[in-house]
């Protein structure tokens, strides 16, 4: 999958690692046209709109897998292009820079899942993350957890690449102090829920080809501000590369004058 861009826009290239995956970020999109086929994500908070006839909307993180067509009135847009033997190799993207093994990025640090720690022996590949900027949101608005207009609060946008081959589940966890939605690039796999942190208690799966993000988050605010997840897991059914889209509350450090 091969494209180029024709902007009017501000946009920089992101490092995900490699060349079987390559990305950039565009904002302020006044229009966007793409030359060739590629996997764009809105990463915006307002629609994006692709300018084919009828014109519809890219609605908040949602994605799709767009062949020469223009698309204009964009927040923030992630444009994915993947070369063409990628099909071909895909596991090859776990030897690319800056990927790692994730049980050895988290050494004896496994307890990250809410529930049983993670097993490090799992075939789960995680590449580096790059930084979209700030963003303005009202969590439960995007949420859909009410309709009533609140506050907007500065959250950072970062993303990453994952890989896993055919076959592996991800390991099921619910801890997480970030709004996410995943995006699938190369093959095929599903997002799950779970009742319980026990494969035999799934209740909903969303299979995922390239081109396709996870329509809704699946977290609910807390109270206190945080974030509340259902057990769930990535199921990769092929080998698989697919996108996380991470969105972090900015905790502001608190400032005391200093004594003079």
């Amino acid at each position: 999958m091969s494209a180029s861009l024709r902007v009017a826009a501000a946009h920089r290239p992101l490092d995900l690692g490699g060349r079987i995956v390559t990305a950039e970020v565009v904002t302020d999109v006044a229009e966007l046209t793409l030359d060739g086929t590629a996997i764009v994500v809105n990463t915006g908070m307002r629609d994006a709109w692709v300018g084919a006839d009828p014109r519809k909307p890219l609605p908040p993180l949602h994605s799709a897998q767009l062949t020469d067509v223009p698309i204009g009135a964009a927040d923030s847009l992630v444009v994915l292009r993947t070369s063409e033997d990628a099909a071909e190799r895909v596991s090859e993207i776990a030897t690319e820079p800056g990927w790692h093994l994730l049980g050895d990025l988290l050494g004896d640090d496994l307890d990250v899942t809410g529930g049983i720690p993670f097993d490090p022996a799992t075939p789960l590949w995680k590449g580096p993350q790059a930084d979209l900027g700030r963003m303005d949101l009202a969590p439960a608005q995007l949420l859909r957890e009410t309709a009533e207009a609140s506050p907007p609060v500065p959250f950072e946008v970062r993303v990453n690449l994952w890989f896993a081959p055919a076959g592996t589940d991800c390991f099921i966890h619910n801890a997480h102090d970030f709004i996410e939605v995943h995006t699938q690039v190369l093959g095929t796999g599903r997002m799950q829920k779970f009742a319980r942190q026990d494969q035999a208690t799934r209740y909903e799966d969303q299979v995922m080809s390239p081109g396709w993000t996870t329509p809704h988050p699946f977290c609910a605010t807390r109270p206190d501000g945080s974030f509340h997840y259902p057990w769930h897991q990535y199921r990769a059914d092929t080998d698989c590369v697919w996108l996380a889209v991470e969105y972090h509350r900015v905790t502001e450090p608190t400032t005391t004058e200093e004594s003079r």
